[in-house]
Formats: C-alpha cells, sequence, structure tokens
C-alpha cells in the first residue's frame, strides 16, 4: 500500500523543483526525502524523478502517480473537513499568508478578534509576498490573504477558493505640506519624482498601465516595492508615491493622501482557502475575521493632510 507521506513528498518535490528545497519547506534533511522518495520508487517499481540540469523532473510515472496523489490528498483534506464540520468547533491551529501590506489594518485586527473570539486558536501568520497560492495548494498554509491588480489575468489554481473582501485603490501620497488633498488626474504625476515599486512586481506593472492610459511613461527616482520607504520619500518631500489605501497607517504622520480622479488603478484583496464541500470551522473563523477587519479598515478614514 503507498504511504500518503511519501506521496505527498513527491507533490512537494515536484512543485519545488529539487530535493533539496522541499526538504527545507518541509523541516526535513534532504537524506530523509530522498530515502522515502527512494522506498516510493521500490513500492512503485518504476522511476519517478529524473535529473533536469540542477533540478529534477517527474518521468512519465512519477506524472500519472501525481495526479492520482492530488487526488488522494484531496480527498484526505475532504474527510478531515468534513469531521471538523460534524464537530463544528474551531481547531487549535490555523496558518495563515498575508501581504505585508495588510498587516496593520487588516492581519492585525483579525488576529486580535480571533484571541478573544477563539482564544484556543494559535494562528500562525507568514509575512510574505511570494507564491501565497501554491503555498496554499501544497498544503503549506491554511488561508491566504491576497491581491489581485485588475490588469491582471486570474491565475487562481485549481481547487483553490477565493472569497473577496475589498477593492483596494492605489492613493496618491506627498508630504503634508504639498498639495490641498484634491483628487488629482494622473497625467500631473508626470512631472513629479516618484517613489513606485519596481516593473518586475505586479503593483509596478498597474502603476505603469495606469500612466500609459493617462498619456505619459513614469520615470521614477525612486524604486522600492518597501512601502514603509515609499511613504518616508513622500513625507520628507524628495517624492510623491502611489500607495494602496489600506497599506497607509491612518496615524501616519507628514503625509497628504489623494485619490486618483481620471484613472483609477486598485487591486482586490481577496483570502483563499482550498476547496473542501464541507466548510472547515476553523479556516471559517479566520476569513470571517478577516473580512470583518477589511471592512471595518475601509471605513477608517484618511485625512487629507496629517501634521
Amino acid at each position: 500500500m503507498l504511504d500518503v507521506r511519501r506521496l505527498y513528498m513527491l507533490k512537494t518535490v515536484a512543485a519545488r523543483g529539487s530535493i533539496t528545497a522541499a526538504a527545507h519547506s518541509l523541516a526535513l534533511t534532504a537524506g530523509a526525502v530522498s530515502q522515502q522518495l527512494a522506498a516510493l520508487r521500490s513500492d512503485v517499481g518504476v522511476d519517478l524523478l529524473r535529473p533536469d540540469g540542477r533540478t529534477v523532473a517527474l518521468t512519465e510515472a512519477g506524472r500519472v502517480l501525481l495526479e492520482h496523489a492530488d487526488r488522494i490528498l484531496a480527498a484526505m483534506e475532504e474527510a478531515e473537513s468534513a469531521i471538523a464540520a460534524v464537530k463544528g468547533t474551531v481547531g487549535a491551529t490555523a496558518t495563515l499568508a498575508a501581504l505585508p501590506s495588510t498587516v496593520t489594518r487588516i492581519v492585525a485586527p483579525a488576529l486580535t478578534a480571533l484571541g478573544s473570539c477563539h482564544p484556543q486558536l494559535a494562528v500562525t501568520c507568514l509575512i510574505t509576498d511570494l507564491a501565497q497560492l501554491r503555498e496554499l495548494a501544497l498544503g503549506t498554509v491554511d488561508v491566504v490573504l491576497g491581491q489581485h491588480y485588475h490588469h491582471l489575468p486570474d491565475a487562481t489554481p485549481r481547487g483553490i477558493n477565493v472569497s473577496p473582501l475589498l477593492d483596494d485603490p492605489l492613493l496618491v501620497v506627498t508630504a503634508a505640506d504639498h498639495g490641498d488633498g484634491r483628487p488629482v488626474m494622473l497625467q500631473e504625476l508626470a512631472a513629479h519624482d516618484l517613489a513606485v515599486p519596481p516593473p518586475t512586481t505586479d503593483c509596478g506593472q498597474a502603476i505603469l498601465q495606469g500612466c500609459h492610459r493617462a498619456g505619459f511613461t513614469p520615470r521614477p527616482r525612486y524604486v522600492t516595492a518597501d512601502i514603509a520607504a515609499q511613504l518616508t520619500l513622500a513625507r520628507a518631500g524628495l517624492a510623491t508615491a502611489l500607495v494602496p489605501h489600506t497599506a497607509i497607517d491612518p496615524t501616519t504622520p507628514g503625509i497628504r493622501t489623494a485619490p486618483i480622479a481620471d484613472h483609477p488603478i486598485q487591486r482586490l484583496l481577496f483570502a483563499a482557502t482550498r476547496h473542501t464541500e464541507n466548510a472547515n470551522p476553523t479556516t471559517t473563523a479566520v476569513i470571517s475575521a478577516l473580512r470583518t477587519a477589511a471592512q471595518e479598515g475601509q471605513t477608517a478614514c484618511l485625512p487629507p493632510a496629517q501634521e
């Protein structure tokens, strides 16, 4: 009989591209993973992996087995969710992956509320911009608080449920003594020194496309994905930043914010879980807390000028 843990190791190696990377994500040694995969190869009697440069790739037999492994692992999670639904109680642990820009106004309030309502639930939170939905599909996290900029095609993996939380517009951020807080035409920013994320990021691409729609190509003075750095440059009067509303702490001193009037740029914030027929009470509780925090954060006004 095939060992489910070995099937999961095969899935992880296929996703990570190497035994070393898979071992790191599983908190195991590369030797331990290799040993278990060798045992799996012995169980099925055929090679499942082949060298591919510095990585490994699935053989034809490996691809066939992985297709079945995906269904087996999904069925096991379905069974666990069904039992959890019958019990009807929130569990003891959950892992949340969230964007750094959502921590202040969504994640922190949501975790505080969860601690009050479900004190037995310990939530491990991974603050990361990278490969969140892949980690969700692999089972390393239970809930993702992610983003989707409207200019991008939907790339949600199969078997993932997405629950929209809110549309989060980018705001024009300057020093408090600059501007008057009125809505800004995007074309006006053509003459500004800008602090923006790299064009390789989703936000950077969204800003670039928005500026193109407004008839100009931005020439950033400062390029950084660090929102705290963008706000610092804006507060110092060195640059104008374009920052998601939710990423700005309303108590931040010394900045002025204004909406974009003509070519709004916005992202959808969403909560995502693996699909199961039966709702899991634990992930449901986490998503409910995120939704409440997102709605309350959306109504928190940013004053036009903050001294």
